[in-house]
């Protein structure tokens, strides 16, 4: 090989080294690519208004009610098993949510609640129990204790369901939106469950 030729291999082989560099270079992550470590927000935190504060403040004593309901006939003897399994899934279902939506407050910078102020039983449209209301229950036995927390419940539930539904419509934050679509869909099946029950009771 002549001395020309093999500069000319030498300057040849640079270049495409250089072509090859500078394709890999090119191919690399781009901003905001999955993997960005600020490409991506907190559905929670992402946005949020007015509406959805005051869906998790009302919902969350509203929810604590309805487990202390529960645990109320749970202590109970002679109620309908079938009483008792709906209780028993109120539970499961509403403290995983009161959870969800206490972190939420929190990432909010918003103030939790209580439920001195959401009106008992026939006051307004959140279904809350009345002091009475929970009185009545505490000292039912037996099947008429089933059958008052099943009509108890389900008023309860109507309460709940109003409440989702107006997050539905004026909320913000999808997680919030997400839950609220949850509890009107559970929420009026078992409301269907628990008039069937009641009416067979």
């Amino acid at each position: 090989m002549t001395p020309t030729a093999r500069t000319s291999l030498v300057t040849v082989l640079a270049l495409a080294s250089a072509l090859t560099l500078s394709a890999c270079a090119v191919a690399g992550p781009t901003p905001g690519a999955s993997g960005d470590a600020g490409a991506s927000t907190s559905a929670s935190t992402a946005a949020f208004n007015d509406a959805d504060e005051s869906f998790a403040q009302l919902m969350i004593p509203h929810h604590e009610q309805a487990i202390e309901m529960s645990d109320d006939l749970l202590t109970k003897d002679g109620v309908d098993v079938r009483v008792t399994d709906i209780a028993t899934a109120i539970k499961a279902a509403q403290q995983p949510e009161i959870d969800q939506m206490q972190g939420w407050l929190t990432e909010w910078g918003a103030e939790a609640t209580d439920h001195s102020g959401m009106g008992g039983m026939g006051e307004g449209s959140n279904g809350m129990m009345s002091d009475g209301d929970m009185m009545a229950l505490r000292d039912s036995s037996g099947a008429d204790a089933g059958a008052l927390f099943l009509q108890q419940m389900i008023m309860h539930h109507e309460g709940a369901i109003v409440m989702a539904k107006a997050e539905l419509s004026n909320g913000e934050n999808p997680e919030a939106q997400t839950l609220a679509q949850s509890i009107v869909t559970s929420q009026t099946a078992e409301i269907a469950e628990m008039r069937e029950l009641l009416a067979a009771l």
